[in-house]
């Protein structure tokens, strides 16, 4: 198995059959960390004697490390390369699995995810660092696209996985299932080469890092596709964060069944993410992300009606929440790629950044739905509708697509 894995190492990562789905593994830390525990909400409010509110600062706090861990990851990435700290954040996600499913009270669990988080960051932000070691603009916008497809299983599976579970034992051995997955990433990062050579390699002094993230911040274009896919992020995680409570205690769906109701929207961004892997290639990674971003914003304002008028009850929610999560599949891929361009020497803090931005702000709008509860959809749909707009402006306001010049 070691001769196995040293000859995939060997080989060029565009070459490898392995790569894509390796890094795919990788990326799902963020869907696994949050999705798999979504149906244990409730129960964790119960048996921690929380609030809504309470329970979704654990969600919050997993946002949130995400995010700031990302900083870290990046600085580290550029300066040591790219398989050691991911290695580095698989071990010390694992310790806070263990923290999170030992813990007795909900600020503790808080405190827990952040720590779990701040490990589980490690993978997606140096897999777009590798995807932009190995691969020039819009074919890394179809790779983040392809990747998306192997990772798209993952938010599918985390809610079953943890509903079954429910079924059997209590929400603490969903814990212990996310540390198992860490050991399944460590096989998949062993598969993995180096993909940022020692020439490229940047210090991590103070200065240094510093001029980098003046560089980034006061670029133009950067900010437009990193500020704006955090606000589509921020409506994501709304949704992420809201939907329990909304299907759970609004609707009545039983939490073994949430998984089906989640995963929906997860189908819908793979047949988009494999729609715009294709499209990107023709048509320049910024057309698809204009495309993206107004059709965000019409689903979400479509979503705000929805809930207001009640139209069609949970199927109606359900529909419109499914149009909204699709189309982010024209978004996330593009706009990393457009961030991650013009900053081939230190991709590993464009993308940790970009990601912190993220992040960040779906922690706030988790935070804002969980403030807002009302027993109603509104909170959600609220976040999600204006975050969206927002995006669109900053899209709009920040970025002149460039489009590719199709052949005669």
């Amino acid at each position: 198995m070691l001769a196995r894995l040293a000859a995939v190492r060997s080989r060029s990562p565009a070459e490898s059959p392995f790569f894509i789905a390796a890094l795919g593994v990788l990326m799902s830390f963020g869907p696994m960390g949050t999705d798999m525990y979504l149906p244990g909400m409730p129960a964790i409010g119960r048996d921690l004697h929380a609030a809504q509110d309470q329970v979704q600062w654990t969600l919050s706090a997993f946002f949130l490390g995400f995010g700031v861990g990302q900083l870290l990851w990046g600085a580290l990435s550029d300066r040591f390369g790219r398989r050691i700290p991911v290695a580095t954040g698989i071990l010390l996600y694992a310790i806070g699995c263990v923290g999170c499913s030992l813990t007795v009270d909900v600020g503790h669990l808080a405190a827990w995810r952040f720590v779990q988080a701040v490990g589980a960051c490690a993978g997606p932000v140096l897999v777009r660092a590798m995807i932009r070691d190995v691969f020039e603009r819009d074919r890394a916008a179809s790779v983040l696209s392809m990747m998306m497809l192997v990772m798209g299983a993952a938010p599918i599976i985390a809610p079953l996985i943890g509903g079954q579970i429910l079924v059997w034992a209590n929400w603490r051995w969903i814990f212990w299932a996310q540390a198992a997955f860490g050991i399944v990433a460590l096989l998949a990062l062993a598969s993995l080469p180096e993909t940022h050579p020692d020439s490229r390699r940047t210090s991590l002094r103070p200065m240094v890092l510093g001029e980098a993230y003046r560089k980034l911040l006061t670029d133009r274009r950067y900010l437009g596709y990193a500020v704006g896919s955090s606000f589509i992020y921020a409506g994501m995680f709304a949704f992420i964060s809201g939907s329990p409570f909304v299907y759970i205690e609004l609707f009545g769906v039983r939490p073994e069944n949430y998984g089906f109701l989640f995963g929906l929207n997860i189908v819908g961004m793979i047949i988009v993410n494999t729609l715009n892997s294709r499209a990107v290639m023709r048509f320049g990674s910024d057309v698809m992300l204009r495309i993206g971003v107004w059709l965000a914003a019409a689903t979400g304002i479509l979503l705000v009606a929805c809930v207001l008028g009640g139209w069609g009850g949970l199927w109606g929610l359900v529909g419109c929440l499914f149009l909204f999560m699709s189309v982010t599949g024209f978004c996330f891929a593009n706009s990393m790629a457009g961030a991650l361009q013009s900053f081939p020497q230190m991709a590993g803090t464009a993308s940790a950044l970009a990601g912190m931005l993220q992040f960040s702000t779906g922690a706030l709008s988790g935070w804002a739905v969980g403030l807002m509860a009302d027993g109603t959809a509104m909170p959600m749909a609220g976040v999600i509708g204006g975050a969206a707009l927002v995006s669109l402006a900053l899209n709009l306001w920040l970025i002149r697509p460039v489009r590719r010049r199709l052949p005669a």
